[in-house]
């Protein structure tokens, strides 16, 4: 990332129209957390300092690349996203880059509730405050934000969004079928329309089949370090495992696959040696539910803090962001990007109806990482996730693993009661 040395950001984030005085507390507060919750841990592994380098650079260093880089023009256009459902390797194709958007924090909500309800899932009315505060770096130097309908909540605040930004909002099926496959294989292809408008750049086959390559090498190295997590004791622990998967929403791509296969190699050679950042024999927690977006570290820190250790995540800031790979033996564009769909497709959200694939994934990797227990997280009023609870639970009595559901938002006012309710979860295990 481009170094802050003689650099005036609190200039370029006032060229972007962001208000620079709130956005300096945010960073402040932001700061703090990460001090406290990620620079305490002990025995962290050595390469996660690359970690901390993108904690440190976030919003100054990477927004400075895209903003320096458009101007150059590469890339051509900076395109931000909420969701996993945004296939990346169509933007990339089209000379684009994708980020992701804050929304992993309650901010302004009393502005944010004048257009949403305030009964909304913190993710939306954290992401309608970043835009109406004007202190997301990331909303204001994209280019176009690409939405999308996963949720009654997300689709119609995409409505009042797209007063404030511009947007373009995908149609992601809630079933699957062959008639919903080829729906969202069109809709995919609608995108990189979109995109091809956007950027003035027409996607070709070599560019489509690099962009993918890029896309897999990246899972790939994500999927690696994730596989060391298998050992007792754990490597690294599940809050640094969280954060290279937000890293990866924002960072470059090339940048950060090579970082994540420094720290897989590195977490290799630990687990080699018998050396863990948590006691050999402690808990161990697999994670389930909604995403966490930056700076949402609130509950991976209660549980690490409280001696045990994060596994696995079964969530779209977890393993369905690298589970799956696109194929790379398309032959034509029009291949490669139904490739692209049905890989997309694939990705088992509380969305889907049926939804079997999320619970058949939560028990294989609770079996694959040795689990010692299952706890299963909605963000307030997410309809979705709270309804598969249930299921879950039973999934999860059936196959013999303890599991507890939790409801939380953004607010630290739980986080005793937080603590108190899992301490007690780990002490049944």
């Amino acid at each position: 990332m481009a170094g802050q040395e003689e650099y005036d950001y609190r200039e370029m984030w006032g060229s972007l129209g962001m208000d620079v005085e709130a956005h300096d507390g945010l960073l402040a507060a932001v700061g703090q957390m990460y001090g406290d919750m990620f620079l305490t841990q002990g025995n962290r592994p050595k390469s996660t300092s690359y970690l901390d380098f993108v904690a440190s650079n976030i919003h100054s260093g990477r927004i400075r690349e895209l903003v320096e880089g458009r101007e150059a023009g590469d890339p051509k256009k900076v395109v931000g996203s909420f969701c996993l459902y945004v296939p990346e390797e169509i933007i990339s194709a089209a000379g684009a880059v994708e980020v992701g958007l804050c929304a992993g924090a309650e901010w302004a909500p009393e502005e944010a509730e004048k257009l949403v309800p305030r009964n909304t899932c913190p993710l939306i009315k954290g992401f309608m405050g970043f835009k109406l505060a004007s202190v997301c770096p990331y909303i204001e130097t994209a280019d176009l934000v690409v939405g999308e309908n996963t949720c009654d909540g997300k689709k119609k605040a995409y409505e009042e969004f797209g007063k404030l930004k511009d947007t373009f909002v995908m149609d992601v099926p809630h079933v699957r079928n062959e008639d919903t496959r080829q729906q969202w294989r069109n809709e995919v292809k609608r995108l990189a329309g979109r995109i091809e408008e956007l950027t003035g750049q027409k996607i070709t086959e070599e560019s489509l089949r690099a962009a993918i390559k890029l896309a897999n090498q990246k899972r790939l190295a994500l999927k690696r370090l994730d596989q060391t997590r298998a050992a007792d004791p754990v490597p690294i622990s599940g809050l640094d495992c969280l954060l290279t998967i937000q890293a990866a929403f924002m960072d470059d791509s090339v940048r950060l696959t090579g970082a994540i296969n420094d720290m897989a190699q590195e977490c290799e050679a630990r687990v080699e040696a018998g050396e863990g950042v948590a006691p050999k024999g402690a808990k161990r927690i697999l994670y389930t539910g909604t995403p966490m977006a930056v700076p949402n570290w609130k509950l991976f820190n209660i549980i690490e803090k409280s001696g045990a250790v994060v596994v696995g995540e079964e969530c779209c800031t977890g393993s369905r962001y690298y589970k799956d790979l696109v194929p790379e033996d398309g032959a034509t564009i029009d291949d490669m990007l139904n490739d692209i769909a049905d890989r997309y497709l694939n990705i088992q959200c509380a969305i889907f109806t049926p939804n079997d694939g999320r619970k058949e994934d939560v028990l294989r990797m609770a079996r694959e990482l040795n689990a010692d227990g299952i706890i299963d997280c909605s963000l307030q009023f997410c309809t979705l996730y709270d309804m598969e609870a249930t299921g879950m639970e039973l999934a999860a009595r059936d196959a013999g693993i303890p599991y507890m559901h939790i409801s939380t938002g953004y607010s630290a006012d739980d986080e005793g009661q937080l603590k108190t309710r899992i301490e007690a979860f780990l002490e049944m295990l």
